[in-house]
C-alpha cells in the first residue's frame, strides 16, 4: 500500500469542505441544508459519528439526510485522521483533542449553539463535552447514544451486553482483507493486544489506514445487530467510501481508559441531555448506566427494542424510529416511548440484563 495518505474520493451525494480549526486539525465538513418545505428546526444539528477515527459511512449519511428532510440544519464532519480529514500526528490522538476539536468545530460554525447527537465513541467525546462547562455552554441539547466508557474508571468496569447481537452468527464479510498480509496482520493483531504501540513503525499510520478494510472489522459489524438480523445485515458502506485507522483509533482509546474519573465534573452538567440504549447493545451496560447515573441534566431515557449497537441501520422501519425519538427530544415534545431506564430503575434494568 502507499505510505502516503490515499483520501476517499469524493460522495456523489454530499460534496466536502475542508475546514481549518484553531486546534490545528483540519477536518472534511458535511451539511445538509433543511428541506425547502415544511417547518424548519433554527438551532443548527451537529452529528458526531463512532469509531473512533473513522470515516462517516453511507448509512449514516443517509440518516442525516433523513433528519434534513425534516426541517433540521445537519452539519458533520469526519475527525481528525478520519475518512477525508488530514491526519495526525500519532501523539496528538487524544480524546481531550477530540474534545477541543468540537468545540473548535462550533465555534468555526459560528451559528450560536447546536443541537448535538454523538454516536458510540462520539457519544463518549460529547459526554466529557458535558463535562466542560468551557464547551457545554455552547451546546443546546445533546443526545448520547450508545455510549462507550466515559473515562478509566469507567472503562474498568466489567459487566454485561444487551441482549444477544449478530457476533458469531452472521455469515463472515467478504472482500480483500489487509490481514491477509502478514505484515498488516501482525501490527495490527498486536496492536490490539497491546503489545505494539500505534505509533510502531512496523507499518505507518498512513499506510495502514488506506490498507485497512471494512471485511478486516470481522464480526465487529455484526455485533452492532440483533442475533435476529443476523442474516440481513445491510452494507453499511461502499469500499470507496470506508475508511478506518486503527492506529489512531486505538490511541484515543488508551487515552479513554489513562483518564482521570469526570463524574465530579460531568454531575454539574446543566444541558438539557437525553440517553439512547439499544436492547441488542454490544456496548457494556455499565458503561451506559454510568452517563445516566452521573447526568443530573439527562430528562430521559429511551430504549429502542429490536435494534442493536447501530440504531439507525435502514432495515425495516428503525431509521423513521431512532428520528421520532430524536426529534421529539430536539422538539421537547412527549417521548414516543417510555422513559426508561430511570435513575430508580437502574438496578433492575442490570438485573434483568436488558
Amino acid at each position: 500500500m502507499p505510505t502516503t495518505r490515499r483520501y476517499p474520493p469524493a460522495l456523489p451525494f454530499a460534496a466536502a469542505q475542508h475546514w481549518s480549526l484553531a486546534t490545528g486539525s483540519r477536518v472534511a465538513v458535511y451539511h445538509y441544508p433543511p428541506a425547502n418545505d415544511g417547518a424548519r428546526h433554527p438551532i443548527p444539528f451537529v452529528y458526531l459519528n463512532g469509531g473512533p477515527v473513522r470515516g462517516i459511512s453511507v448509512l449514516d449519511h443517509r440518516f442525516l439526510q433523513l433528519l434534513a428532510q425534516q426541517g433540521y440544519d445537519v452539519y458533520t464532519y469526519e475527525q481528525a485522521g478520519g475518512g477525508r480529514s488530514d491526519l495526525l500526528p500519532m501523539e496528538q490522538y487524544t480524546i481531550s483533542r477530540s474534545v477541543r476539536d468540537l468545540a473548535a468545530f462550533v465555534d468555526r460554525l459560528d451559528k450560536g449553539r447546536v443541537d448535538i447527537l454523538g454516536f458510540s465513541s462520539g457519544a463518549v467525546v460529547l459526554t466529557r463535552a458535558l463535562a466542560d462547562p468551557r464547551v457545554a455552554a455552547h451546546l443546546h441539547r445533546a443526545i448520547i447514544a450508545e455510549p462507550g466508557p466515559m473515562d478509566g474508571p469507567t472503562a474498568d468496569i466489567t459487566g454485561h451486553n444487551g441482549r444477544p447481537s449478530a457476533r458469531g452468527l452472521a455469515p463472515a464479510m467478504t472482500g480483500p482483507r489487509s490481514t491477509h498480509v502478514p505484515r498488516y496482520a501482525a501490527a495490527f493483531g498486536l496492536m490490539r493486544l497491546g503489545l505494539l504501540t500505534p505509533d510502531t513503525g512496523l507499518v505507518g499510520q498512513a499506510e495502514g489506514d488506506n490498507a485497512f478494510t471494512a471485511a478486516d472489522l470481522g464480526s465487529d459489524t455484526a455485533s452492532g445487530y440483533c442475533a435476529r438480523d443476523a442474516h440481513r445485515i445491510p452494507t453499511e458502506d461502499t469500499p470507496q467510501n470506508f475508511s478506518f485507522s486503527t492506529a489512531a483509533s486505538i490511541r484515543i482509546q488508551q487515552t479513554v481508559k489513562d483518564a482521570p474519573s469526570i463524574a465530579r465534573q460531568l454531575r454539574r452538567s446543566r444541558t438539557p441531555a437525553m440517553l439512547m440504549i439499544a436492547e441488542c447493545s454490544s456496548q457494556v451496560r455499565q458503561w451506559e448506566i454510568a452517563v445516566l447515573a452521573n447526568d443530573p441534566a439527562i430528562q430521559r431515557t429511551q430504549y429502542l427494542p429490536g435494534v442493536g449497537h447501530h440504531m439507525w441501520n435502514g432495515l425495516d422501519d428503525n431509521n423513521d424510529r431512532a428520528a421520532a425519538v430524536i426529534t421529539a427530544f430536539l422538539q421537547d415534545k412527549p417521548a414516543p416511548l417510555p422513559n426508561y431506564p430511570t435513575r430508580g430503575e437502574i438496578p433492575v434494568f442490570l438485573r434483568d440484563r436488558k
